[in-house]
């Protein structure tokens, strides 16, 4: 037992001094190189692959030595990237360890210390592969032979990419806060160090919660190693500059934003000469963009637009404007209650539940819900109509039939199939389509949402109508196609997920219904269409804080908002309110026709009638009405026979009694 224990330890101890000279060779034959590589602008391409975008990382960068740079900015930054830089020797032992556990935890965790980071931005690529890592720890080793640990500080503080296009700490400390490095606090420094792992997200122009989260952790960090003292509060960052001029700027952080996600990060697409081809439609950005202009000419200043229109056929983003230019809100991207856009939700709900688009429900106004909690719920307008089909309730925007359907069918049901057909689960880590705090019902769903209640973004509504145009077919939507390095490899390519979630036959009785929407209100935009508007009432007021217009062709669902920063009164440059049907409804309709201009004319799908065309909810039984049987269309009023009652209130379609800040009705 003894001699072969003997054995055993000879052997070991001959693997581990021939590994050790392995490595050393290793590291010998790896040449280290006299100059970092060159940064290389990246290239975005419309869908085509031809047409240029914007070109993406005109450097912004100067040096500075080290000795510029305040000792407790440094630090914040070792405190984030590398705890331990003066006292390993290029790489880390413990930082290794500590990614191997999170990897085996299922997190994802770098183990490159600033060394490492810096010779993989100087002179290597940001390939994942094990001849990668490989070659980074021996430049590393080199390195560290080669120059100080101030030297490579320096170096590394020079050359990384802190986002908002800044290319070292002293384009850094000008983007961020319009100052010197010399000038720069320790608070400062910290938010500089924080948005090192990813300038995107930590920017706090993008994400303010998450920076300010990641700033607390540098702070504590750099607290806990004795390098930080006193009481540190967060400092006030400069708005970023429009890198990227015009609404297409704000793309840019989209695509950027995406890309992350999947592994190409802001520095590789700052920095490497990348060729990425988006989603985008030239022809549809230039309309969206150019309608947009067109439309708000002459309108207060002070209104805001969204428009998104995406392919239904693969859920690409064809057209994206978020604002006027990068730097500013991405209003396409914010949450807005949805009005009237919402009903088609309800009504994909009550088709997969049998119930037809020529269903009976007492659209009478106003109506009292057990849901409602003894506020009366009125139509627009107060539109009266005893007697409809859901579709003619549709083209009236009734608000009375779709809350009745809603308690029948239940307000989860609807919120189920709303995020299936494409509104998120959550905004922001807030939980979508339920009470908020201060509402009736925190965290759960209200029959309110069969009228728009809770907010959505246009560009989630948009997908929501694609996947109605896409015959149920729901794809997840996206800003890009592939990325290919300088050397023609193929780094990424999309690879959308595609689900059937709506019935095809219910799909195409919503069509129907949509399409009725559009000709009844002439809007068609010169081809075939389908499309419902939506308007928000602000407050208790006769004026509107959101207006909407959402619809589609078969190549194209686009959804347009038009709002303010702050929810608030909407009104044209006549002074007069803006609803959905007026200025929404005609840029929708002039974008689609810009957009498509010279494309083949596609028909809609027919109704598949899917469903019993039965009354659901007329009571009392009329002599022309008996329950189970339909009355003649003849004897009941058609949409446009539909007119406001003459007893219209001061409260016309409150929501929720006793919450004064929340929007209140919806058309």
């Amino acid at each position: 037992m003894r001699r072969l224990l003997k054995r055993a330890t000879v052997v070991a101890t001959v693997l581990t001094v021939g590994a050790g000279i392995t490595v050393v060779g290793y590291v010998h034959s790896v040449q280290l190189p006299a100059d970092p590589v060159e940064v290389q602008a990246s290239t975005l391409y419309y869908r085509d692959g031809r047409t240029i975008l914007a070109r993406v990382g005109t450097q912004n960068h100067s040096d500075v030595a080290l000795s510029a740079v305040p000792e407790e900015v440094q630090r914040a930054v070792l405190a984030a990237e590398d705890r331990d830089f003066y006292d390993h020797s290029g790489y880390s032992v413990r930082g290794i360890l500590r990614a191997v556990v999170a990897n085996l935890r299922g997190k994802r965790q770098g183990a490159s210390t600033v060394t490492q980071q810096y010779v993989r931005n100087a002179f290597l690529t940001q390939d994942v592969s094990l001849d990668r890592k490989a070659k980074e720890l021996a430049l590393a080793i080199k390195l560290e032979r080669k120059l100080t640990k101030d030297e490579i500080l320096e170096r590394y503080l020079n050359t990384i990419y802190y986002g908002r296009n800044a290319y070292g700490i002293a384009a850094a400390a000008h983007a961020y806060f319009g100052v010197t490095t010399d000038r720069l606090t320790a608070a400062q420094g910290a938010v500089l160090a924080a948005v090192i792992k990813d300038p995107f997200r930590y920017d706090p122009a993008n994400d303010a919660a998450a920076a300010q989260q990641r700033w607390a952790w540098v702070v504590d960090a750099a607290q806990e190693k004795g390098w930080l003292g006193g009481v540190l509060e967060y400092p006030k960052v400069s708005q970023p500059s429009a890198a990227a001029a015009g609404p297409s700027g704000i793309v840019i952080d989209r695509v950027e934003q995406e890309l992350a996600a999947h592994g190409v990060t802001s520095r590789m697409l700052h920095t490497q000469g990348l060729s990425i081809v988006t989603t985008l439609d030239a022809k549809a950005q230039a309309a969206g963009i150019a309608q947009v202009a067109k439309h708000l000419a002459g309108q207060p200043k002070d209104l805001r637009v969204a428009l998104v229109a995406v392919d239904p056929r693969s859920g690409g983003v064809l057209a994206y404007y978020g604002g006027k230019q990068r730097g500013y809100f991405d209003d396409a991207s914010a949450a807005h209650p949805a009005a009237s856009t919402f009903k088609p939700i309800v009504l994909a709900t009550a088709l997969e539940a049998g119930i037809s688009a020529q269903s009976l429900w007492d659209g009478s106004s106003p109506r009292l819900f057990p849901g409602r909690l003894g506020v009366p719920l009125y139509n627009h307008d107060d539109l009266q109509c005893p007697v409809c089909t859901l579709e003619e309730s549709m083209i009236g925007s009734l608000n009375t039939p779709f809350y009745a359907v809603t308690e029948k069918l239940g307000a989860d049901s609807v919120r189920k199939m709303a995020h299936s057909l494409g509104i998120p689960t959550a905004y922001g880590g807030t939980p979508a389509l339920v009470d908020g705090k201060g509402d009736p019902k925190p965290g759960r769903t209200r029959p309110d949402i069969a009228i728009g209640r809770y907010a959505v973004t246009p560009a989630d509504l948009a997908t929501v109508y694609g996947t109605f145009a896409g015959a149920g077919v729901r794809h997840d939507r996206h800003f890009v196609e592939s990325v290919t390095s300088p050397g023609g490899r193929r780094i990424w390519e999309t690879r959308p997920r595609t689900r059937h979630v709506l019935d095809q036959a219910a799909a195409a009785d919503v069509t129907s219904v949509l399409a009725a929407v559009v000709d009844k209100h002439a809007m068609t935009p010169d081809r075939p269409a389908a499309g419902k508007t939506g308007t928000q009432q602000w407050a208790n007021t006769s004026d509107n804080q959101d207006a909407w217009m959402a619809g589609y062709t078969p190549e194209l669902a686009c959804a347009v908002w038009i709002g303010k920063a702050d929810p608030g009164p909407i009104r044209d440059k006549r002074g007069k309110a803006i609803e959905g049907e007026t200025l929404p409804a005609q840029l929708w309709t002039a974008f689609i026709r810009e957009a498509l201009r010279g494309r083949p004319v596609t028909p809609l799908p027919g109704p598949a009638n899917v469903g019993r065309p039965a009354p659901f909810d007329i009571k009392p039984p009329t002599a022309e009405t008996v329950p189970g049987e339909v009355p003649p269309k003849e004897t009941r009023p058609r949409p446009e026979q539909l007119v406001p009652d003459a007893r219209r209130k001061a409260d016309l379609g409150r929501q929720d009694a006793g919450v004064t800040k929340q929007p209140r009705t919806a058309q």
